[in-house]
């Protein structure tokens, strides 16, 4: 007979049935789904939870344990929500175990991760003794595009009083105590349309553009002066182009949307004021451009939590204990982790898969990893080690 699955992974299954692609993408609908099954999950188990709207049909879960010290907590938080199905080779909401992996949309970003976390807590919560402290986990919504759901968790946490917040991604079972921030804007050029039998007659803005792309090339040969010793350097894409109306127009705009990722230390008011000195000094030289920088549509701070902190700290010696300890790192893609990292709260990123497979056609995570991560957290949530020296106070 075949074992029968371990129960952390039949919730990962039960989680990938569900559909919570982001409304903000085509076949996308609300976490609505993903939030009942939490909460029946933890009503089941007689773990206190709570909804937190968001956006109408769109509510976090907030799911706790009472510790022995009710002042502090530590905070568990996993997004619900996944990115687009478009150009799957693989049925999205079909889990299927194969060679160890268990493949479908959202096994690796980050549904492992929080089926991970739901099952620590609930194993806590049955067991003797109080964890040192009163345990949050957070379901959120909305970090596959806004980052609404952790923003308005954030607004009503009070910050003061938590010790640590734990962030599951996809980070191959590795501590990550640092990441990239982020700025997206546009950046457009006008002209003047004319007839493309009398060019001359109009001012092409494609050409204009052509001006603005190749100073942000040139640009680009700075950044590699600015390096971090876990993030490297900071970068800056074009990633999307626009313009012209048809082949027989001199097209009288383009516009381009730009993403540049920040090292610890940088601001996106900063940045975005060193971007419109070159737009400006284009424009300078070349007078035929008018250029403008629309403001930013979406901005992120970036992480950086010390690793001899009592948090950090706490997460090596768990790691060495379990048997699978690597070293604190980096990574170069952003989390919900920076927005607990902006109140001064200790943040870690942890959690089973790699970010290799997040967004995948073939979505996959290692179901070991997601057997040790649950331990990872069960263990974390009772360490006293994460309070430092008020621990025995």
């Amino acid at each position: 007979m075949t074992a029968p699955m371990p129960a952390v992974l039949q919730t990962l299954a039960d989680l990938i049935k569900i559909n919570s692609v982001n409304p903000n993408y085509k076949s996308g609908v609300p976490e609505a789904e993903m939030v009942d099954y939490l909460e029946t999950f933890f009503q089941q188990r007689s773990i206190k939870t709570w909804r937190q709207p968001v956006e109408p049909h769109r509510d976090n879960l907030i799911a706790s344990i009472p510790g022995q010290d009710r002042h502090r907590k530590m905070v568990f938080e996993a997004h619900m929500d996944t990115v687009s199905v478009d150009g799957m080779t693989i049925p999205p909401f079909e889990p299927r175990v194969r060679d160890g992996r268990m493949y479908g949309r959202g096994a690796c970003d980050t549904k492992s991760g929080l089926a991970g976390m739901m099952h620590a807590l609930a194993d806590v919560a049955a067991s003797p003794g109080s964890p040192p402290c009163d345990l949050w986990l957070v379901a959120t919504v909305d970090e596959e595009f806004a980052y609404r759901g952790v923003a308005e968790f954030c607004r009503e946490l009070a910050a003061e009083s938590c010790v640590v917040a734990v962030v599951a991604e996809p980070t191959e079972l590795q501590p990550v105590v640092a990441s990239k921030g982020l700025i997206r804007w546009i950046i457009e050029t006008t002209g003047k349309a004319a007839h493309s039998a009398k060019p001359h007659l109009g001012v092409n803005a494609i050409t204009s553009m052509v001006q603005v792309l190749q100073s942000l090339e040139h640009d680009n040969l700075g950044l590699s002066t600015r390096s971090h010793p876990l993030l490297g350097n900071a970068t800056c894409n074009v990633g999307v182009i626009r313009g012209g109306v048809q082949v027989n127009l001199v097209p009288a705009t383009c516009q381009v949307e730009v993403d540049r990722r920040l090292l610890p230390g940088e601001t996106s008011e900063i940045v975005f004021q060193h971007y419109q000195s070159v737009l400006d000094e284009v424009m300078l030289k070349h007078p035929q451009v008018q250029a403008i920088m629309h403001p930013p549509m979406l901005t992120d701070l970036p992480l950086e939590t010390p690793v001899e902190c009592p948090p950090v700290q706490a997460m090596v010696q768990v790691l060495n204990e379990l048997g699978c300890y690597q070293e604190p790192a980096g990574m170069p893609f952003g989390s919900d982790a920076s927005k607990f990292g902006a109140l001064g709260i200790p943040s870690l990123i942890f959690g089973p898969g790699s970010i290799d497979q997040a967004h995948t056609a073939n979505e996959f995570v290692d179901c070991q990893q997601v057997l040790t991560c649950h331990q990872v957290y069960r263990r974390y949530m009772r360490s006293e080690s994460v309070l430092g020296a008020a621990a025995g106070s």
